[in-house]
């Protein structure tokens, strides 16, 4: 109820008391949304830091980040496994920004296209490009062996009898 609305109630008469459009608040995010929020930051960052990051670091960081949201959303459709959503986590929260940080500290000409720390770093960013990528290849399979488990339930739920009052067909 809106406090206006109970005041003016003493002065101009019985006021509406019923709720004005108030949504609930969720007390606590699911665990989706937190992921979801520690991939914006780490979104956050890689823009922040924009001009001090070679085009190539900067396209595949984008890049890992389009994956990461698909991941995110395969995961909230097909109850992902507890392992699987323990990795992502690990990626966003430490895998991604530890190593950032840690290139970012570096001296100015040590972060050129072509110096050995972003070809490094570029490696390592590939090597979780992969780990993306088969962690979403998991997450489709999960979700074809649930989709053949429930035709296979359908299945032997609603087809036919086998047997007949003349006997097994």
């Amino acid at each position: 109820m809106a406090f206006g609305k109970f005041v003016d109630s003493f002065f101009k008469g019985q006021a509406d008391l019923s709720p004005v459009n108030v949504e609930p608040r969720r007390a606590v995010e699911t665990e989706d949304e937190a992921t979801l929020g520690a991939l914006n930051q780490m979104r956050s960052a890689v823009r922040s830091a924009g001009g001090e990051l070679p085009t190539l670091l900067a396209s595949r960081l984008a890049q890992i980040d389009d994956h990461l949201r698909q991941v995110i959303e395969m995961m909230a459709a097909q109850n992902a496994s507890t392992e699987q959503r323990v990795l992502l986590d690990a990626m966003i929260r430490d895998y991604l920004p530890t190593p950032l940080r840690a290139y970012l500290a570096l001296p100015e000409r040590e972060r050129t296209d072509d110096s050995a720390a972003t070809l490094q770093f570029s490696t390592q960013l590939g090597i979780l490009e992969e780990t993306i990528s088969d962690l979403l290849n998991q997450i489709r399979i999960g979700a074809i062996a649930e989709l053949s488990t429930h035709g296979r339930f359908l299945a032997d739920k609603f087809a036919a009898p086998s047997l007949t009052l003349d006997g097994p067909a």
